[in-house]
């Protein structure tokens, strides 16, 4: 139905275009002919507007037919439509077809799992700390994907000797779905053999008979095999568990998705994610099978074919077994190689044994995930995946909805952690704030995935192009992608015109396809690191109306064509690096739609366009790399959902005033800062007091330039920059002024991080101590600071009416690294006194100092003028201190190079580990 709508969208458009560019055309002297055409409409453009007018009537008359037949055959079966129900009173109970496990285990049976079963084991029997035992009961998981052997490990654990030893009573129930709360409790008592009333259906009376049989005994209980995410069903059980059990009980869950096990109320070092086993173990598992009774010459002959078919699990014991269950039977090397040379979910015996665990992952999932899931099969094995990438495809495709909540990204990436939560992805990879950046998917769960789309496209779509195969045609049909990578000059043909997705990613073009014109479906198109000859090739991208999201960086484009302005769906456009481009079409500002625009790396562009402030939905500007860029137009003052803007320049007629409202801003912001002659100082300070940076509570990391040399007005600007005291990262550069602003050390700041580099003039340090949360602090090319005193600690002291001992403020609670580089007039760094060294022995009745007690790494390098170390607060800082780097630091070098020398011994009395770098 999509594709009828994109056409007749395409159709309408298509019409205003011509319609438009003739109306261009025609001289000045035949206007009253043009009014006359307007008014009466020719023949020939009546006629194709009903030609395509009966051609869309007759394609959704085809969809509604379409429609009726499904309707009808549901009929005709007797198909239901039903919600799936965790209740259990929908099922009765045991009655799921999944096997139910059980506590036993053949050890002779287990290959590896020796390491993981020790950390499991450590953990049961591991003492709690007294804030865990206030907390109940405590719960740990193993969490892992279908056949991965979470029951495996739970039982190796459960039988351990130490375990059995550790625990008066312990429990195994296999809960499955769905969580039936009355059969578990039931299962307790009998299994603690305890009493309950005959008959009873009261969920209080049965969880009162639980708690009395397992009265302060110090139990184990395993859930096995846990779906439920709905907390209901679990709280009533804990509590009776928490009011039952002794010190000491724990709870252990294995469950294929981390968000049961947090719902549980395991911790993060309580959730264990298993790993996959060795190809070394996954053989020695499928051999057991395989080769069963055979000698050693059979196993010798099949030896290598059979590590080879063993590394196709990955490490999935499941799948070994599935395989070696198949392998019993052939008893020849070219049936094994045969094997071999399958792919996994072409094998019947697989379909048949391995898949339908993994369906029970699958089917838990919403349509919308299983739609999501299934796509990445499109991706080949061993593809490290781009998470923000394969969002902007779901969206492509249609499965996060449509644009018009503005929500799309936030749903597709709920959508991916709900899949990764289901142990369908592995191998993350993370930014600076624990975020995940790409992915990948284990060889079965790919195989898996193909499964699931082999039905759409078993039939192979036949095809008159003899450029194409019939399997290429068959990918667009299942997966409406095609995603070339360094293919030289793909060929588009009318069998393909159904893609929704399409890659031409460095594929060597000099051109673009003229074929692409017909993809008139298409919503996703990259076109990166290729060298187009010709600007006009992008005129033909320019009628693909539907375009969503477009890729045209490193294609060394001089211009871009201002028909890009009838892509008037578009959401991204990525630009980036196309360094001879010098200035972008007023016609862009037509995309009313355009969230993103990068052109990070276009040197040489020189402006944006004037009427930016129409892109009213553009939140992410990436201007960083744009050397040329001097001047923003005032329209970015009305962006206020802009929430990336990485770079501003207030110069040559931008002002930081047009920051005032955009307080979605987030993430990093770079300002670069220049006085301009013909500004005032009041204006200048007012200019910069009008951005409300303290506003920005979204920005998290800031980095000030100054471009001017050393001036007076610089402490009041920078006084008006305050940011919000969310900001995690500071660094300030180049800022020429004898001191800092008094905000830049107050103790209600979050900042993490704090870099001043170059900044020439400012010659005394402020009292950054106070700051709770600072863990890293570089202090680079200070050349006029000479003095570092005590004050830099920002050490304070309180107390309070109903005691005599003090509260220490400041000193650098947190602080883990501290950097001075190319101070060249630093002479001295105050010491503190004996007696704030000797205060612990007294803190009966006063306040106990403690100094930077994190701080793990000293750097002091390039101060060539510094001559002594601070002993008192060194020996203070004490054993926690592991490296101190003197580098260049000439002076330092003299006194304290020699290890066995006094000045070194002083520093190290309390901590003879710390490494010297000089």
């Amino acid at each position: 139905m999509d594709d009828v709508l994109d056409e007749w969208r395409y159709s309408i458009f298509e019409s205003q275009m011509e319609e438009s560019n003739a109306a261009a055309e025609v001289p000045r002297k035949q206007k009253v002919l043009l009014w006359w055409s307007c008014v009466i409409p020719s023949s020939c453009l009546c006629f194709k507007k009903v030609v395509v007018r009966r051609e869309i009537a007759l394609k959704i008359k085809q969809v509604k037919a379409r429609l009726d037949l499904i309707l009808a055959e549901k009929d005709r079966y007797g198909f239901a439509i039903t919600e799936q129900s965790s209740s259990s009173s929908d099922l009765p109970h045991g009655e799921s077809w999944r096997v139910q496990s059980t506590s036993l285990i053949d050890l002779k049976e287990v290959c590896g799992r020796e390491s993981e079963r020790e950390t499991l084991v450590a953990k049961l029997v591991a003492e709690g700390s007294s804030e865990q035992e206030a907390c109940g009961v405590c719960v740990l998981s193993v969490v892992g994907v279908g056949g991965l052997g979470k029951t495996t490990l739970a039982q190796l654990a459960y039988n351990d000797s130490r375990v059995k030893n550790c625990f008066e009573l312990r429990i195994w129930i296999c809960v499955s779905d769905p969580f039936d709360v009355f059969g578990i409790a039931n299962d307790i008592i009998v299994k603690a053999r305890g009493s309950k009333p005959q008959g009873t259906k009261q969920l209080d009376i049965l969880l009162d008979c639980v708690t009395k049989s397992i009265s302060r005994k110090k139990i184990l209980l395993v859930l096995d095999d846990v779906w439920t995410e709905d907390d209901t069903l679990w709280k009533a059980l804990k509590i009776a568990l928490n009011c039952g059990g002794g010190l000491g009980s724990k709870v252990l869950v294995t469950t294929r998705n981390e968000r049961v096990a947090i719902m549980m109320g395991a911790s993060e070092n309580g959730i264990h994610h298993l790993g996959h086993l060795s190809d070394k173990d996954c053989w020695l598992l499928l051999r057991r099978i395989a080769l069963c009774g055979k000698n050693e010459e059979e196993y010798e002959r099949f030896d290598k074919i059979g590590k080879a078919i063993a590394n196709k699990c990955r490490g999935l014991p499941l799948a070994a077994k599935t395989l070696a269950s198949l392998l019993r039977f052939k008893k020849t090397l070219e049936e094994w190689e045969s094997v071999l040379s399958s792919e996994i979910w072409e094998l019947e015996k697989v379909e048949v044994e391995l898949f339908p665990h993994l369906l029970l992952s699958y089917n838990e999932l919403s349509p919308a995930l299983k739609r999501c899931f299934s796509y990445c099969a499109v991706f080949p094995k061993d593809t490290r995946i781009d998470v923000e990438r394969l969002i902007t495809k779901w969206m492509a495709l249609g499965y996060l909805g449509s644009n018009a909540d503005d929500g799309w990204k936030i749903r597709g990436r709920e959508y991916f952690e709900n899949l990764a939560a289901h142990s369908l992805f592995q191998d993350f990879r993370k930014d600076g704030d624990d975020k995940i950046e790409s992915f990948m998917m284990h060889d079965i769960i790919h195989d898996f995935a193909q499964f699931l789309r082999k039905n759409v496209g078993s039939r192979m779509e036949k095809t008159t192009c003899q450029a194409c195969s019939r399997l290429l045609v068959s990918q667009v049909k299942v997966y409406r992608s095609l995603l070339f990578d360094r293919v030289d000059d793909p060929h588009l043909c009318d069998a393909l015109t159904s893609v929704r997705l399409l890659s031409l990613r460095s594929c060597r073009s000099r051109g673009i396809p003229k074929e692409i014109e017909k993809l008139i479906h298409l919503r996703w198109l990259e076109l990166g690191h290729n060298e187009f000859a010709c600007d006009d090739d992008l005129k033909s991208i320019c009628k693909l109306y539907n375009l969503q999201f477009l890729w045209v960086n490193q294609c060394e484009l001089q211009e871009i064509p201002s028909e890009v302005g009838n892509l008037i769906h578009l959401i991204h456009l990525d630009l980036g690096y196309n360094t001879h481009l010098k200035e972008l079409p007023e016609s862009l500002c037509n995309l009313r739609e355009l969230e993103s625009l990068n052109v990070e790396g276009c040197a040489n562009l020189a402006r944006l366009p004037q009427g930016i402030h129409k892109l009213v939905n553009l939140k992410h500007l990436n201007v960083d790399g744009t050397d040329s860029l001097k001047q923003y137009p005032q329209g970015l003052a009305h962006l206020t959902r802009l929430v990336a803007l990485e770079k501003f320049l207030p110069c040559d007629g931008s002002r930081l005033g047009w920051l005032k409202n955009l307080n979605r801003l987030s993430g990093k912001m770079e300002l670069e800062l220049e006085i301009r002659r013909h500004d005032s100082v009041a204006a200048v300070v007012e200019d910069a007091r009008e951005a409300e940076l303290w506003k920005k509570m979204h920005v998290h990391e800031l980095r000030l330039n100054f471009h001017d040399e050393s001036s007076s007005v610089w402490i009041d600007v920078l006084d008006a920059l305050k940011p919000h005291p969310n900001l995690q990262h500071l660094t300030i550069y180049n800022y020429n002024a004898s001191r800092l602003p008094g905000w830049i050390a107050s103790p209600l700041n979050q900042v993490t991080y704090i870099s001043l580099r170059f900044c020439e003039s400012l010659s005394t340090l402020p009292p950054l101590g106070k700051l709770p949360l600072l863990e890293t602090l570089h202090i680079i090319g200070l050349s006029e600071l000479d003095f570092v005193g005590r004050q830099f600690l920002g050490i304070t002291t309180t107390t309070s009416s109903s005691s005599s001992v003090g509260t220490i403020i400041g000193a650098f609670p947190k602080l883990k690294k501290l950097t001075f580089s190319s101070c060249s007039k630093w002479k001295e760094w105050e010491d503190i006194t004996a007696e704030e060294e000797n205060e612990e022995e007294h803190s009966e009745v006063t306040a106990s100092l403690s100094i930077m007690p994190c701080l793990t790494e000293l750097e002091i390098t390039f101060c060539i003028r510094l001559r002594r170390l601070p002993h008192r607060l060194l020996r203070k800082v004490s054993s926690s201190l592991k490296k101190l780097d003197i580098s260049c630091s000439t002076q330092l070098k003299n006194v304290y190079g020699n290890k066995y020398g006094q000045p070194w011994k002083s520093i190290t009395q309390h901590n003879p580990h710390l490494r010297i770098i000089d």
